[in-house]
């Protein structure tokens, strides 16, 4: 069942210490592709306007907080690329998420492989052009 078809919440409690905030185009879509590919909770959401897009979107993935809204042009918001960062998932099995986000569409950037520091990491981009970094802690 799509975020549209559900009674959701417009409000719900941040979680981690620092919330990332992404701007897409079809936020919509972007929560119901996350929830497959990262195991998003759905936590709250504005209902989508006559277009289709959300002004705000909570999820939860990993235990923390990402937000998102679509782009607004008439109010200030013009679409824009991602560029410039990432978000990182500190994650244990990082074989298995690595995997479920290919298998749900997302982009193999980087395998999973172990790095100089000794963790293991790997990335993908999502449809919507975000890049994810995947990293498991070594066992210290």
């Amino acid at each position: 069942m799509s975020a549209t078809e559900t009674a959701v919440p417009t409000y719900a409690p941040a979680k981690g210490g620092a919330t990332v905030y992404l701007n897409v185009d079809g936020a919509v879509k972007a929560c119901e592709f996350y929830q497959k590919a990262f195991g998003a909770e759905l936590a709250a959401m504005q209902p989508p306007d006559a277009q289709g897009r959300t002004m705000h979107a909570h999820l939860y993935i990993n235990g923390s907080s990402v937000m998102l809204s679509d782009f607004y042009p008439e109010h200030g918001h013009a679409k824009v690329a991602p560029a410039g960062f990432s978000v990182a998932l500190h994650v244990s099995d990082i074989d298995s998420w690595y995997k479920r986000a290919v298998v749900a569409g997302a982009t193999a950037t980087m395998p999973v492989q172990t790095m100089f520091w000794g963790d293991r990491y790997g990335s993908v981009t999502d449809p919507f052009g975000v890049s994810w970094a995947l990293n498991e802690a070594a066992k210290r």
